[in-house]
């Protein structure tokens, strides 16, 4: 029976690790929470790892193999990458950082492997002569890879110097790159970037160095990625290899890598090339050409550590996974902290419509002026076909005109609405100045606009005015009702129909009490000698209607800044999302490559 082929292998997985790749590019952490920053940290590895070596290898587990020579500064890793292929092809010297740009090598007829963006689809491209010196001479370079820029315009350390190099065996290549602890931020990035896309690792460390922190950081990640590591014990001094390999093999143990071979190269005189003699690094050589033959052996290999770095994967996406549920939870509160200040400055408004405060003070005395309270009261005492009489007698006289009516109802109205929009903002920037996240978030938020705000509700009233009127109009538009409408006006019916959506007795006292209630009776009255009384129902509960509605819209203008600031929480992947892709990763993973924790899930 024939083993599975490569690419039924790829096209098993992708679909899933393109929905991981999706849910995590949905991720920004915007608030500052402990755990925020090492989140984006983690999200933006996961994605490198992703789309430098998991999806690519998964597309192409035949390739070639490729080993990154990485460790400390001054360890000898450019010494022995030269070592390795022959000829100094990779700078050396005192001066730190010395491996500026990450140096790929590989046999000649590998070349295609490496010249599309398969591998670190992210760094630009350099072809280099084969077997030259680098720089590469100006006209060496190749074509730019798919997407990217011209190498040429490529200063920076993200560019991948690739070189054709005959002496390495084919099947393999060799990456150098810059020091893990190097003292430019940019090369330590860079570095672990191109750890994590490696199918094996030779890690080069000294005697004096080998147990330093750094190293030990990213060879304890190895372990729990399953990557095949490769220790190269660098200048050890005569008489302590045993004691020095003894040690640093407790140490690889404890971090799952004890079957890691160790090479130790004596420390040796460089030539005159700061070369090693080839001897010194001949048992690496020979692991590595080892290597390299066995086809099947280099496709397990690529296997192995995709699958580990897949399980790695899902660990991390678990650790983000939490990270943004405490953002969730925080953004929650902060939200809630919106959305109840908003709502009672809404209901509050909504209260002052219903409970009669709005019928004292200046507007009851224009609406007195208006509709009087003697010939016009005792009216309505009558039939409500003589009542429409006196009324339309009355309006032949000198009353307040509506607008006066309407003018005090607005500005009233307009008092209670940017008052408790005003209360909302600063209820609001207390609760979030309380909470570490919200007073960031604060931090470039403009102060409360109170010169603007009150010319914004004045129009939004004035425009829920014009609304009665049409509603008025359309109303009376029935032949019927023509004769009534000449008779009353149809602004004061607007405004009798403003005073009826305001009426009742809830929030006045003393002597107003009985005043008010009469004019709202006179108001509701007056409308339904016009309309009838089921049509003074529908018109008043649409009239109040509009006005909560647009007085919601409002106060959702008001808090958008505030909404604004949680906006990414918004659009940010759910937390339980991404635990479930983590349990479908590792679901994913053949038995062989679960623990058994995970299979019993």
């Amino acid at each position: 029976m024939s083993a599975p082929s490569p690419a039924g292998e790829a096209r098993a997985l992708p679909p899933l690790l393109r929905d991981v790749n999706g849910a995590l590019e949905n991720l920004a952490f915007p608030l500052a929470l402990p755990a925020s920053a090492d989140a984006r940290a983690a999200t933006r590895a996961a994605r490198a790892q992703l789309e430098d070596y998991i999806l690519p290898r998964l597309a192409s587990l035949d390739a070639p193999l490729v080993a990154v020579v990485g460790g400390s500064t001054g360890a000898g890793k450019s010494t022995l990458v030269n070592a390795l292929v022959g000829r100094t092809v990779s700078a050396t010297g005192a001066v730190r950082p010395t491996t500026r740009r990450p140096l790929l090598l590989h046999h000649p007829d590998d070349a295609a492997w490496f010249d599309d963006a398969r591998v670190l689809p992210s760094l630009g491209r350099v072809r280099l002569a084969g077997d030259g010196h680098d720089p590469a001479p100006e006209g060496a370079v190749s074509a730019p890879a798919p997407g990217r820029p011209h190498p040429a315009t490529e200063q920076g350390a993200d560019t991948l110097l690739l070189r054709p190099t005959a002496t390495l065996p084919a099947g393999l290549a060799l990456l150098d790159a810059p020091d893990v602890d190097s003292i430019a931020d940019e090369n330590r990035r860079l570095a672990g970037q191109l750890l994590a896309a490696a199918d094996l690792w030779l890690f080069v460390t000294t005697a004096n160095r080998y147990a330093d922190a750094v190293p030990w950081k990213l060879l304890a990640e190895a372990g729990r990625r399953d990557v095949l590591v490769a220790i190269v014990l660098d200048r050890v001094p005569p008489g302590v290899e045993e004691e020095i390999r003894s040690d640093l093999l407790t140490l690889l143990t404890a971090e799952n890598l004890g079957h890691a071979p160790i090479f130790v190269i004596p420390e040796l005189p460089l030539g005159s090339e700061r070369m090693l003699p080839a001897a010194a690094v001949e048992p690496i050589t020979r692991w590595l050409q080892a290597l390299a033959v066995d086809a099947e052996g280099r496709r397990d290999i690529a296997r192995r550590t995709v699958q580990g770095a897949m399980r790695a994967l899902a660990d991390r996406v678990d650790g983000i996974a939490e990270a943004a549920g405490q953002e969730q939870a925080a953004g929650d509160e902060l939200r809630a902290a919106v959305d109840g200040a908003y709502r009672d400055a809404l209901q509050s408004v909504l209260a002052a419509t219903e409970d009669g405060r709005l019928l004292r003070g200046e507007v009851l005395a224009r609406w007195q002026d208006f509709v009087g309270t003697g010939e016009f009261m005792r009216g309505l005492e009558s039939r409500i076909g003589r009542a429409r009489d006196r009324v339309s007698a009355f309006f032949t006289g000198r009353p307040a005109p509506a607008e006066t009516v309407a003018d005090a109802i607005g500005s009233g109205l307009q008092t209670v609405v940017v008052e408790q929009a005003a209360r909302a903002d600063e209820a609001t920037r207390r609760r979030w100045r309380a909470d570490a996240a919200g007073r960031v978030l604060l931090e470039d938020l403009a102060p409360w606009r109170a010169e603007e705000v009150p010319a914004v509700v004045a129009r939004e009233i004035r425009a829920w005015q014009a609304d009665l009127l049409q509603l008025v109009q359309a109303e009376g538009a029935d032949k019927r009702f023509t004769a009534r409408m000449l008779s009353f006006g149809v602004n004061g019916i607007a405004v009798a129909l403003m005073v009826v959506v305001f009426a009742s007795t809830g929030g006045l006292t003393g002597g107003e009490v009985g005043i008010a209630g009469a004019s709202a009776i006179a108001g509701q009255k007056l409308l339904e000698a016009v309309f009838g009384d089921d049509a003074v129902r529908r018109l008043t509960a649409t009239a109040r209607d509009n006005l909560s509605a647009r007085v919601d819209d409002l106060l959702r203008q008001e808090r958008e800044p505030f909404d604004r600031r949680l906006e990414p929480l918004s659009r940010q992947t759910p937390a339980e999302t991404l635990r479930v892709l983590a349990r479908q990763l590792r679901t994913a993973l053949p038995p062989g490559q679960r623990t058994a924790a995970e299979d019993g899930a």
